[in-house]
């Protein structure tokens, strides 16, 4: 068998187990269930070590606006390091009681300029860029306002190292390659010019993050966990009826917060849901730094991480033609996550849904994800 890393491939594979560890949900005896998924995700923490939690954050509101139906507000807070968050917050004009609500994590696309902007239609111009990012990968349509439509507070914030959050030249050294471009420039060419250099510099960025003894799973849980706070602390919010879900960036995201944040009361993957094994061996040369977390995959393979929520409703959703990982993985890590909610004694909480064509959340996909939030935050 051919691997990503050649004749060393056999080696490395037999370093991950090929069984169930003694963390994993499983086969679980019910009476352990509770210590068992206690101790799991204790150790998904130390594993991903983000920094820890601070307060609520100071909000600011910057600006209010009515389109498509919808009332819209931009916030911002400040985080530990680096530029404020920037967020959009959606609601159906004229809601007045408290409503379920819905994190919708952005993408990654290797589209680092903009974050919260590909998931939303705010009635300004869409950048060209973002409306063919819509069209490849989100049938043309923004789940976000379509979420809001069907009822929810749907919050959208920009990810660590994405839009408002995203790294800036004059903050790097000269010497730093691909430089060169002024990336404030948002025309079609230096967008494109900035996601080259984003790109290439993720190694840069992870690298940093390792020594500095964190992982950037452990930045984008804190971050998100930060944003859920945030939506949840409004007072047009139902804090006990709270989703998350995004595609591929969004999805990784997903298996994180909903995984390890208790007030996630239902989950949507899209287009990220695989094994440790299929990273290891076939497909890590498609995937982000942002990925990866030393130590954890010889504990838990990489679906238990969302599987931590069980019994809460968690649906995922895939393709079957997705090029960035191999079919017969895929489909290995819904059967965990359905092992683990049959332990759980909750199977009809957990669903996983196949579509056909590539890397994608289409229109078709999105409608299953309203009627799964719709099911249960309702």
């Amino acid at each position: 068998m051919k691997t990503v890393i050649g004749a060393y491939g056999p080696w490395i594979e037999t370093l991950l187990p090929d069984k169930p560890g003694p963390l994993s949900l499983q086969k679980c005896p019910a009476s352990e269930l509770e210590t068992r998924r206690q101790a799991a995700r204790n150790h998904v923490l130390e594993c991903i070590a983000p920094l820890p939690q601070s307060a609520l954050p100071e909000v600011t509101e910057h600006r209010r606006w009515a389109y498509d139906g919808l009332e819209w507000t931009e916030l911002s807070w400040t985080q530990a390091a680096g530029p404020p968050t920037r967020a959009y917050v959606l609601k159906l004009k004229g809601a007045t009681s408290r409503l379920p609500a819905v994190l919708a994590l952005h993408d990654h696309g290797r589209f680092k300029f903009f974050g919260k902007e590909k998931s939303v239609r705010t009635g300004e111009l869409l950048h060209p860029l973002v409306a063919q990012h819509q069209a490849d990968f989100y049938g043309d349509q923004a789940w976000a306002n379509e979420l809001a439509k069907q009822g929810y507070v749907v919050m959208v914030h920009d990810a660590f190292a994405f839009g408002s959050r995203r790294v800036r030249l004059a903050d790097v050294p000269d010497e730093l390659p691909g430089g060169g471009f002024d990336d404030a420039d948002d025309s079609a060419a230096g967008v494109a010019a900035y996601n080259d250099w984003a790109a290439e510099h993720e190694h840069v960025m992870a690298k940093s993050l390792f020594s500095g003894g964190t992982t950037w799973p452990g930045v984008f849980f804190r971050e998100d966990q930060t944003a859920l706070d945030v939506l949840c602390a409004r007072d047009d919010v139902d804090p006990a009826r709270v989703g998350v879900g995004g595609l591929s960036g969004g999805g990784l995201r997903t298996v994180f917060l909903a995984g390890l944040d208790a007030r996630v009361k239902c989950a949507v993957c899209v287009g990220f849901m695989t094994t440790w094994r299929d990273f290891q061996l076939h497909k890590s040369y498609t995937h982000t730094w942002m990925t990866y977390v030393p130590k954890l995959p010889r504990d838990l393979d990489f679906p238990e991480i969302l599987g931590l929520r069980a019994p809460r409703a968690t649906l995922v959703l895939n393709t079957k033609e997705d090029s960035l990982f191999t079919l017969g993985e895929m489909e290995k890590a819904a059967q965990i996550l359905q092992r683990v909610y049959v332990t759980a004694g909750e199977a009809d909480k957990f669903a996983c849904s196949w579509y056909p064509g590539g890397h994608q959340f289409n229109r078709a996909m999105q409608a299953e994800a309203l009627a799964w939030f719709g099911q249960w935050l309702s």
